[in-house]
């Protein structure tokens, strides 16, 4: 046994014993069992170190990857903090009032106070400023996002080396942002917030409204934004067509506008100018030649007045229209001033405190051409900001036209027909002739032409003064009678009143035969506005044609404008209103106090200036409308024998065994149904009369159809569809007449 142990025992052999030892520790650390699998996973020695850092990669990556997270988190939160675009508060401008071509009339400042145009850069701006402008400002602005990334290289690399902003690098759409959101700083942060609005500008609007909209919110010193409002100011001229040096200067304000402003530091925007031209030249852009010679255009030193034309008109429209940028007037900028300029001159003329008025109208369409409301709109002493033309004023004679009218619509008077003008009184009214003069028997034209008032009254006193007024008032003409007073003859003279736009449009239904349109002066994308019956088409072609031959004062030519005066009581207002075949035209002249001018006149005051207006419209005056069908046309002895002399009321004493005519049928109010079988002619209609002194005459719409014999009937070809005036005058000027309805 102790042998044995002996021999286990280590110290017995030991060289034999730490072999064994050795093997058994090896056996034990062996990682692979017997079939030469792993028995663990843990690497190999001496491979830690690889492991390691893989972790360590993983782990950065991880990191970074949680603070792209939260940097793209909070840039994500902060580009939502700055909320949307200002779109709607940058497209706020100031309200201009343009005329019927576009052309500037007035334009309003801003609430603030700014001058803020609306601006089209395609139609309203001067290609070579643009080209000037893109060139200098951001010359890849058609072709980049927003941001060009080569002028923010340059801004940042010429920061890095002088330590101070040299320049922006920014676009036009990076400028309108910044514009848009105004700060005073120049910063990374600021650069960094128009950098996200550029690209949300590029986003929602086009190139040309980012262009449209930077040029209208540009800079230019003072309280003007935006190239048109500069350029007006400046030259005073839209930007549609402008020199290099104007060009030029535009494009070198917006970088400093309040220390170049031409008003206070000329100089320092003369020097801005010649540098845009210089780095011009540098590029290419504009030849050494044209810039010497802009360089050596002078630079405006005062601002110029904002256009204000047509005052009155802009004003009104101001009131009628809101929220809206630009209103369009039916108003010819070019006649509008050419007429401004007359009053102006022939108020002076006439003398301190007096105003002159003036619109035009076109006869077909209504349009108000011109409004000139006083002779100057800042003189306080002509009362320049009242609107005379819509002022309501004694007319004078200006409504004799119209008594006339129904009289020969009515077939109780012809132009031919002979008249008296003698003394005569109408109850308590004795009216005078202005020259307190009498000019005895004269033909009914010549009795309008020098407007002679008896005839005229005895005209209305047939015509009736209800039924004048009631038809002017049909075709438009807002007259305006005393308080708790009717109608009565003194209208016919001036007893009522009415405003100069209301005359212009009953004359203007004259030229249009008969027809009055209501006056349009605010285009608007509906009109629907419809003619109005003033009277028959026969008897506005024949009172046209007796004003036609109306002599004219010694400025105008005979037989060219068809025009009547008038001069109210106690020479407070002077009249002339007048149409071709193309205008009306309306003058009045007084003082707008209602103060009396002795001897202000209509003919000798307002009519020179109607003539001269017409002058000025540069047109040759177009000829009235050729006579209606059926108007008649015939010498006083070739006149049915009841037209031959006009009989008033007064003369209309019959014997007992006379009866006034009355038309038994049609009667009045009637609708006729008119027989067409017959090839499609309209059968004739019969007409039935009882009473009067042969011979009778029937007048259809104002013209003769014949006479009726002894049988007291006659048939007459009836007139096309509508309404139709039926008259029947006997021997001694009694008249019957019914209105019927022929369909």
């Amino acid at each position: 046994m102790s042998e044995v142990g002996r021999k286990d025992s280590p110290s017995s052999c030991p060289g034999k014993s730490a072999k064994r030892v050795f093997a058994q520790m090896s056996r034990a650390s062996t990682p692979f069992g017997a079939d030469g699998e792993g028995v663990d996973s843990r690497d190999k020695p001496g491979h830690d170190g690889i492991g390691g850092g893989r972790r360590r990669f993983l782990g950065i990556a991880v990191a970074l990857a949680f603070v792209l997270i939260v940097v793209t988190t909070a840039f994500a939160a902060w580009v939502g903090s700055l909320g949307p675009l200002p779109l709607e508060q940058a497209r706020k401008v100031s309200t201009t009032i343009v005329d019927r071509n576009g052309k500037l009339l007035r334009a309003y400042a801003m609430a603030d106070g700014r001058w803020r145009l609306p601006v089209d850069a395609k139609t309203a701006v001067d290609p070579g400023y643009l080209k000037l402008l893109l060139a200098y400002e951001d010359r890849r602005f058609w072709s980049h996002g927003g941001v060009d990334p080569l002028a923010l290289g340059r801004a940042a690399l010429q920061f890095g080396t002088s330590g101070h902003i040299v320049s922006g690098g920014s676009t036009i759409t990076m400028q309108l942002a910044r514009l848009m959101e105004p700060r005073r700083e120049r910063s990374v942060y600021a650069k960094l917030r128009q950098i996200v609005r550029a690209f949300q500008l590029e986003r929602q609007l086009s190139k040309d409204d980012i262009l449209d909209l930077y040029l209208a919110l540009a800079p230019f010193g003072g309280n003007l934004e935006g190239i048109r409002a500069a350029s007006i100011a400046y030259f005073g001229k839209e930007p549609k067509r402008l020199s290099l040096a104007e060009a030029a200067l535009l494009v070198a304000l917006p970088q400093s506008p309040e220390r170049r402003r031409l008003d206070r530091y000329p100089e320092a925007a003369h020097a801005a100018r010649d540098r845009v031209l210089a780095r011009m030249v540098e590029d290419g852009v504009v030849s050494q030649e044209d810039a010497a010679q802009a360089k050596a255009t002078a630079v405006p030193r005062l601002r110029k007045p904002m256009p204000i034309l047509a005052p009155h008109s802009s004003d009104a429209a101001m009131a009628t229209v809101t929220d809206t940028p630009t209103i369009k007037l039916t108003l010819d900028s070019t006649l509008q001033k050419t007429l401004e300029a007359l009053a102006r001159d022939r108020a002076v003329a006439q003398g301190p405190n007096i105003s002159v008025a003036i619109i035009a109208v076109d006869n077909e369409s209504g349009d108000v051409l011109a409004r000139v409301g006083s002779s100057d709109y800042f003189d306080e002493r002509r009362a320049g900001q009242v609107d005379m033309t819509r002022a309501v004023r004694s007319p004078g004679s200006t409504l004799k036209p119209f008594i006339y009218g129904l009289a020969f619509e009515d077939g109780f008077a012809h132009p031919e027909s002979l008249i008296d003008d003698r003394p005569i009184r109408f109850g308590s009214y004795a009216p005078e002739n202005f020259d307190m003069t009498f000019q005895g028997t004269v033909p009914v034209r010549k009795a309008l032409q020098l407007s002679l008032n008896v005839p005229a009254i005895a005209l209305l006193d047939r015509v009736g003064s209800s039924r004048l007024s009631s038809r002017l008032k049909q075709a438009g003409g807002n007259l305006l009678l005393p308080k708790d007073e009717a109608p009565g003859l003194a209208m016919g003279l001036g007893g009522v009143g009415v405003s100069l736009q209301d005359l212009a449009q009953l004359y203007a239904g004259l030229a249009r035969l008969g027809a009055a349109r209501p006056l349009r002066e605010i285009m608007f994308a509906n009109d629907d506005r419809e003619p109005m019956r003033l009277m028959d088409q026969a008897a506005a072609w024949q009172v046209g044609n007796v004003l036609l031959g109306t002599p004219p004062p010694e400025n105008g030519v005979h037989n060219k404008i068809a025009f009547k005066t008038g001069t109210s009581y106690g020479y407070r207002d002077a009249w002339s209103v007048g149409f071709d075949g193309r205008v009306t035209i309306g003058v009045w002249v007084g003082r707008p106090d209602g103060a009396p001018v002795p001897g202000l006149v209509g003919r000798t005051a307002a009519a020179p200036i109607l003539f001269d207006a017409f002058a000025r419209t540069g047109k040759i005056p177009a000829a009235l409308p050729k006579a209606p069908k059926g108007a008649l046309i015939a010498s006083n002895a070739k006149l049915p024998l009841p037209l031959r002399r006009f009989r008033p009321v007064g003369e209309l004493i019959r014997a007992s065994s006379e009866q006034v005519p009355r038309i038994q049928f049609p009667l009045n109010g009637s609708r006729i149904d008119v027989d067409r079988s017959g090839n499609g002619q309209a059968a004739p209609m019969p007409v039935k009369v009882a009473g009067g002194v042969l011979p009778l005459t029937i007048m259809l719409n104002g013209t003769s159809v014949g006479e009726i014999d002894s049988r007291r009937q006659r048939l007459v070809d009836p007139p096309g569809p509508g309404f139709a005036r039926l008259t029947v005058i006997d021997a001694t000027g009694a008249a019957d007449t019914v209105v019927i309805r022929v369909q």
